[in-house]
Parts: C-alpha cells; sequence; structure tokens
C-alpha cells in the first residue's frame, strides 16, 4: 500500500496592511496655495480701494468669529449662542489698556488673552448644563457682561468709550495696518483650527461628537477637551472684537455685546457647512456677496438671507461645502484619515 502524500498547503502571503493618509493629495499642495492666498490678500492694499480694505477687514473680523464657532459647535459639539460675550469683552480690553497708555494695535493680542481667561472659570459653570440649557446659558452670560459694561461710568456707561491713542496714523496708513492685523488674525484661527483638529485633541473631540458615553468609557478625558476648546474660541472671538473696536474708534455696549454677531456666526457657519473648516470660509464669502449686493433693498434683503438658510437647511443640511465635498470627494483642510492606496480616493475615517 503507498501512503498517502499530505496535502498542499497553498502559501498564503500576510495582506499588505493599509495605507493611511490625511488626503489624496499630496500635502505641499495645500501649504503653496494657502500661502500664496495669503501672500496675495497681503498684497490688496496695493490693488483695491479703502472702501473695499474695510470691506475685508469686516470679512476677516466675521470670519474669525465663524471659525472658532465652529471650532466650538461644529467640533466640540457645544451650540453656543452667546460669543458675543467674548467679543465685546476684547472690544473694551483695547479701551481699558489704551486708556492706561498701550497701543491699541499693539494691544490686541493681550485684548485677546483677557476674554480666554474669563472664559475659564466661565466654562466651570455652564458646563454644567447640556442642549438648550447651555446654549441659553451662554446667552445668559452676553447679557449680563453688557449689563456690568454698562454700568461702568469710566468706560461710558451705556453710551460706550472711544478708543484713544490712534490720532498720530494717517488714515491711509491705519486703514492698512487694520486690514494686515484682519488677515493675520483670520489666518491664525484657521491655523489653529486646522492644528488642534490634527492633533490628538481632534480624535477626542471627534470620539466625543460622535458618541461621548463611548468616548468617556474609552478614557478620553472629554471635559478637559471641551474646556480647551471653549477657551481656544473666546480667545478667537476676543481678538476679533478687539479688532472691531479698533477698526470703529468706538466701542458701545449695544452693539458689540449684540446677539447679532451670535446669529451671523451661525448663519455663515450652517450655510457654509458646520464640521468643516471650509465651511466658515465659504459661508463668509456668501454671506458678503449677498450683503453687499443686497443691503439696498431694505427688508428683502433679510427675506433672501432667510430663505438661504431655508433652502440649504432642507437641501444640503451639512451645508453648501459638505454637499460638494461628498460628491467629489476632495477637501482643502483634510483633519481626518483615508484608508487606501494612492491614486484612490480612499475611504475617510
Amino acid at each position: 500500500m503507498t501512503a498517502l502524500a499530505p496535502p498542499k498547503v497553498p502559501d498564503l502571503a500576510p495582506a499588505p496592511a493599509p495605507e493611511v493618509r490625511r488626503s489624496s493629495y499630496p500635502s505641499a499642495w495645500l501649504a503653496g496655495g494657502s500661502l500664496g492666498a495669503v501672500v496675495l490678500l497681503a498684497l490688496m492694499p496695493e490693488i483695491i480701494s479703502q472702501g473695499g480694505l474695510v470691506v475685508l477687514l469686516n470679512f476677516f473680523i466675521l470670519l474669525t468669529m465663524a471659525t472658532m464657532w465652529n471650532l466650538l459647535a461644529g467640533y466640540a459639539g457645544m451650540v453656543s449662542i452667546g460669543q458675543q460675550a467674548f467679543v465685546g469683552l476684547g472690544g473694551y480690553s483695547v479701551v481699558v489698556l489704551a486708556v492706561n497708555g498701550l497701543n491699541p494695535l499693539a494691544s490686541i493680542p493681550l485684548a485677546a488673552v483677557i476674554p480666554a481667561l474669563v472664559a475659564l472659570p466661565i466654562s466651570y459653570l455652564v458646563f454644567r448644563l447640556r442642549g438648550g440649557y447651555f446654549a441659553i446659558a451662554t446667552w445668559v452670560v452676553a447679557d449680563t457682561a453688557e449689563l456690568v459694561i454698562s454700568s461702568v461710568t469710566a468706560l461710558g456707561g451705556g453710551t460706550g468709550h472711544p478708543v484713544p491713542g490712534l490720532g498720530s496714523l494717517s488714515p491711509r496708513t491705519f486703514g492698512d495696518v487694520t486690514y494686515w492685523l484682519s488677515l493675520g488674525v483670520a489666518v491664525l484661527a484657521l491655523a489653529v483650527t486646522y492644528g488642534l483638529l490634527r492633533s490628538r485633541l481632534g480624535l477626542v473631540l471627534a470620539a466625543v461628537r460622535d458618541d461621548e458615553v463611548g468616548a468617556r468609557s474609552a478614557g478620553a478625558r472629554v471635559m478637559q477637551a471641551r474646556r480647551i476648546v471653549f477657551v481656544v474660541a473666546a480667545l478667537g472671538c476676543g481678538a476679533a472684537g478687539a479688532l472691531l473696536a479698533v477698526s470703529q474708534l468706538q466701542v458701545q455696549p449695544g452693539s458689540i455685546f449684540s446677539v447679532q454677531w451670535a446669529a451671523e456666526m451661525i448663519f455663515v457657519t450652517m450655510i457654509g457647512g458646520m464640521g468643516t473648516i471650509e465651511g466658515p470660509i465659504l459661508g463668509t464669502v456668501l454671506f458678503f456677496v449677498l450683503q453687499q449686493n443686497l443691503a439696498s433693498q431694505g427688508a428683502w434683503y433679510l427675506v433672501i438671507l432667510g430663505s438661504v438658510a431655508v433652502v440649504v437647511a432642507i437641501w444640503a443640511p451639512k451645508g453648501i461645502w459638505g454637499f460638494v465635498s461628498s460628491r467629489l470627494k476632495f477637501q482643502l483642510f483634510p483633519v481626518g484619515y483615508l484608508l487606501g492606496g494612492r491614486g484612490s480616493t480612499g475611504r475617510r475615517r
């Protein structure tokens, strides 16, 4: 009897590990394109009129606010309608520092830090609440801040206070410098947001946004991550408020603490795409295009803005950029991960 030969076992080569990437295109393209756009914007004072610079300055201020609100609500899941509290505190911090002899333009970084320091103890109060209760609590904080500032006679009370120390600059120099400062603050806000979301903190925020209970059970420091984001958002809004005060040469509590700022932050972020870095940029562009072309139409301007918000909410609930990127499989500022080989769109995580 002949022995049976053992069956041949096929050689099973180990499957190649999937390639994990940030995006489907080289990061050098993003860096080069972003740098080119910043350089072009920095040259605008030599290209357009002072009136155009004022429009761009206000554009960058709103973009900074919207980026901070998006970081807070779109990534950390904290919907605030009281970020105007830190806008107003940043504006009045410039006044206080300028009255005490510091140049208003040089005081903008310090004026942005003051609202962030105030936000830290506030977080221990409002973080006890969730959802709509948290949103209303932030609004109460903003109204309280406005009432406190309005009661201080040294700051002009309800009539406001001018920003001193800017009379030595010519109108052209003042316009150029404030424009460059607003551009720098907006770029810094986007860069900080991008850096945070690509760090470990960004992973924690993504886990919290998807499943807070699961994130806690996995050991994520949810409260610490949210507190960091809350303070950073206050810092950015404080810088925007400081720029607003300097550019307008006057700070008045009814305007700088106005809930209109919160409404505009939310509007541009929602129509652009909440939870994406590109969303506030696109939303701010659309808002200013509508504003510049329809502001003279009176009540119809507000009707059209509301209609745009309703249309986007119904047919593109992820915002315009979310609608576009989901179909083109493309992101300008990728903060997630892609699984797959090069040359493929991959699967985003």
